[in-house]
């Protein structure tokens, strides 16, 4: 144990690896803050003081934080990404579809990864704040993520 003025360095504390696979999805932002905790509740129960770090392993989707009960910010935020990247533009990559190199966009727009706190064996968002996947192709797949949970017990 090494101590100085403010910081006490005990061990490593709990580490845990998960993969998860969430189910197919249509084009747009869903909610999946509960899909995630399904898999992830038991493991984070003991965890005092923690993050859980997720990674979206998949290149034309993203996760983000945003709204967890007006269904409509997640139609509105459908609407902007189109706006801001439209599939009728002269994309070079086309081989897998019109909405291949948009969605290559969009997910490097919004990010591939999360890290939220953990306090007390709970996420720590805010009142209104829910895990989102923005799913950029028209026709989605399973997307895997990588959960990452660290904290002391």
């Amino acid at each position: 144990e090494y101590q100085n003025s403010q910081l006490c360095l005990r061990d490593l504390g709990m580490w845990i690896r998960e993969h998860l696979a969430l189910s197919a999805k249509s084009r747009g932002c869903h909610l999946v803050t509960d899909e995630v905790l399904k898999s992830l509740t038991t493991k984070m129960k003991p965890i005092k003081v923690g993050l859980l770090h997720l990674l979206v392993q998949h290149t034309s989707c993203s996760l983000t934080l945003n709204e967890n009960f007006d269904p409509d910010v997640r139609k509105d935020m459908e609407t902007v990404l189109n706006r801001l990247v439209p599939e009728e533009q002269h994309y070079r990559h086309s081989a897998e579809g019109k909405d291949d190199m948009p969605a290559h966009v969009k997910a490097s727009m919004m990010g591939a990864e999360l890290t939220i706190p953990i306090e007390n064996g709970e996420l720590c968002l805010g009142t209104w704040q829910g895990i989102w996947l923005c799913e950029h192709r028209d026709r989605g797949s399973s997307r895997k993520l990588v959960a990452t949970i660290q904290g002391e017990t």
